[in-house]
């Protein structure tokens, strides 16, 4: 953006678990979607990372809200503070003048207008003068590099923190698509009630990220074995302190139940999808992005059980956000974007 610019461009993945802000094909911002209010004014305290740290630390004086919740917005007060809030983190922001803000939201494809509009209210409301919409899938599909235009169908899966977008794209639209609500955050809540009920330790949440991302698998035979993890809390019976090393074949079976129901929605997809874009998606393969393509040994199962190449996209976690920002720059040529 120049210096005397009156209008500012940027586009916006606002996800479940992260919330990622790009400005001239450039991340800016990357931060957990968490906001900490006070509760004395209900004014904003810290948002992102430094709200994150304050989960479950904060008593009655500090209560810490995700705003949105299996893909859609559950606080609306929090959301828009939560907005303007990464939107000021944003380097070179000047503190005269405000620019008007052209924004690209990217949406869950499952999106009601009740949701599509929560979104955009919330984005207005933050600051945004001219505000957009993008359906995840078909910005995960851009971000990849993929011509969503061309003939020759794609599929992609997109398993983020709250929902799992799965979408076969061609000729600029989405074809089929499913959405399911089992992503990040049920993987998260399988391993709080595996440790309790087989550890008997008492964890939260931002634990069991940490257990997920170390030892997070979804096969327990691994080409590379990964390290055992020590969790660390209270016994749920006696209080006093434990220790446990969890394993990734541990957390493969606690999993096993979640993942068994994206390979069903996977199928569900795919049955529903014509015979012709069928067949491109056989000898093109399967993409996997989101935060969850980063589980260990999931494109292996999938292509396991399904018989269909699956493959890692290269940046997963940014990948819509890459493709929302493409979106933005061409917002007159992508008849697929909600305006």
């Amino acid at each position: 953006m120049s210096l005397f610019s009156l209008t500012q461009e940027i586009a916006i993945d606002l996800g479940t678990a992260n919330t990622i802000i790009m400005v001239d094909d450039q991340v800016v911002v990357d931060e957990p979607s968490v906001v900490a209010i006070s509760a004395a004014d209900n004014k904003m305290v810290a948002v992102g990372r430094r709200a994150q740290q304050m989960i479950g630390k904060g008593g009655n004086i500090i209560r810490t809200v995700r705003p949105l919740r299996d893909g859609v917005i559950a606080d609306f007060y929090a959301c828009e503070m939560m907005i303007r809030g990464m939107i000021k983190m944003m380097p070179h922001q000047s503190r005269i003048f405000a620019p008007s803000i052209r924004m690209v939201v990217c949406i869950p494809s499952g999106s009601t207008e009740v949701e599509i509009r929560a979104v955009r209210d919330s984005s207005e409301h933050a600051g945004g003068r001219d505000v957009y919409m993008i359906y995840e899938p078909m910005a995960a599909a851009i971000g990849m590099g993929i011509d969503v235009e061309s003939p020759e169908g794609c599929m992609v899966v997109d398993i983020g923190g709250g929902t799992t977008e799965i979408a076969v794209i061609s000729l600029g639209g989405i074809v089929t698509n499913k959405s399911i609500k089992i992503a990040g955050d049920d993987f998260n809540a399988d391993i709080v009630e595996y440790m309790g009920r087989m550890h008997n330790i008492r964890i939260d949440e931002p634990t069991a990220e940490r257990i997920k991302i170390a030892v997070g698998s979804a096969i327990p035979e691994l080409k590379e074995p990964l390290d055992d993890f020590i969790v660390v809390g209270p016994n749920k019976v006696t209080a006093l302190p434990m220790q446990v090393p969890i394993g990734y074949q541990e957390i493969a079976h606690c999993l096993e139940k979640s993942i068994a129901k994206i390979e069903n929605a996977i199928l569900q997809a795919l049955e529903t999808t014509p015979p012709e874009l069928y067949a491109d998606i056989v000898k093109r393969g399967i993409w996997l992005t989101g935060g969850g393509a980063l589980l260990h040994g999931l494109a292996e199962r999938l292509t396991s059980k399904i018989t269909i190449p699956f493959h890692v996209a290269e940046d997963p976690l940014h990948c819509v956000a890459r493709g929302t920002g493409v979106a933005l720059k061409n917002t007159q040529n992508f008849g697929f974007l909600i305006r």
